[in-house]
């Protein structure tokens, strides 16, 4: 996927996560392992998110790997220390199709 598709269906992310009560605290965190493309807070819980995109939800959702998984857990742990918090989190994934946006919280392996 082209860099100015994934700034589009993360800017549809932004929107919805907005509209439906979470705060933007930061956007495209960096480190060693990886990124995380947004990370919002709502009820006390900061949500790291991982926002993929595809013309179905089942292209999209495939590419959430075992591995970046594993990538992305350690940016969020590396993001923590830096910032110093302690606060409950939680990993999720935010499925963008052209006609829809599905949030799945608290993904695991």
């Amino acid at each position: 996927m082209s860099r100015a598709k994934g700034n589009i269906a993360e800017e549809r992310a932004a929107a919805f996560l907005i509209e439906n009560g979470f705060s933007i605290v930061e956007r495209n965190f960096y480190s060693r392992f990886g990124e995380v493309d947004i990370i919002a807070s709502k009820s006390d819980v900061m949500h790291f998110v991982e926002v993929k995109s595809g013309e179905d939800y089942e292209l999209a959702i495939q590419n959430i790997t075992p591995t970046k998984l594993s990538r992305f857990t350690k940016t969020v742990y590396v993001y923590l220390k830096k910032s110093a918090l302690d606060v409950d989190f939680c990993i999720d994934a935010l499925i963008v199709t052209p006609h829809n946006i599905e949030l799945l919280e608290n993904i695991t392996l």
